[in-house]
């Protein structure tokens, strides 16, 4: 793949307690974020003109959804939209193992075959780390490498869950929670995030 400003994996929460329709809601907003024209825009506007981009679900287990691509324009952007809109739910719906899913997005992060001025790894659920590997050592191994790790607590199961993000989630330079109600608003909020990330943390 050709230089990028940005590699940018989206590690999403896939486990039981997301449902169906939630399912729909959070892979519709994601996808709809991408086809909108501020975050095609945003993913061409840097010094190298594109953002690498993958998606990977993660509960008990961890299956990437959608390998890396690279976004450069609303040709591009709406294809990575088309391809998170057809990934199977897989892994099968289990534990919310937040520490093993940040694990594997930064090894797909390690694994990005291009040169990145940044790498940011997107986290985004709706629940506590209760499986596997604590995520407060995997979030300081991701920041010894040079990653910034980004989170979006959904707080419909868990209304404390932001404090949780904020204090075993985020790190690295520029990093940052937000926070939506419900997967209702998932959509506007992932939209927001994705911007921020892509444009280096420089729009409010």
């Amino acid at each position: 793949m050709q230089p990028v400003d940005l590699a940018l994996c989206l590690a999403v929460d896939v486990s039981a307690s997301v449902d169906y329709d939630e399912f729909g809601l959070m892979i519709g907003g994601l996808a709809g974020a991408f086809r909108a024209p501020d975050i095609a825009g945003a993913c061409a506007a840097g010094p190298r003109g594109a953002v690498g981009v993958a998606v990977l679900f993660w509960s008990g287990a961890q299956d990437v959804a959608v390998p890396w691509m690279r976004v450069g324009g609303v040709a591009e952007a709406g294809a990575l939209a088309d391809a998170i809109e057809n990934a199977p739910r897989l892994p099968a719906p289990g534990a919310t193992a937040l520490g093993p899913g940040m694990a594997a997005g930064l090894a797909l992060l390690g694994r990005f075959a291009g040169e990145a001025s940044r790498l940011v790894l997107d986290v985004s659920g709706d629940g506590a780390h209760n499986q596997g590997r604590p995520p407060g050592p995997v979030r300081d191994i991701g920041v010894a490498a040079g990653v910034t790790i980004n989170g979006l607590a959904v707080l419909n199961e868990e209304p404390d869950l932001l404090g949780h993000y904020e204090a075993e989630v985020i790190g690295g330079p520029g990093a940052f929670a937000m926070h939506c109600a419900d997967y209702a608003d998932f959509a506007d909020a992932i939209r927001r995030k994705l911007r921020r990330e892509i444009m280096g943390g420089m729009v409010a």
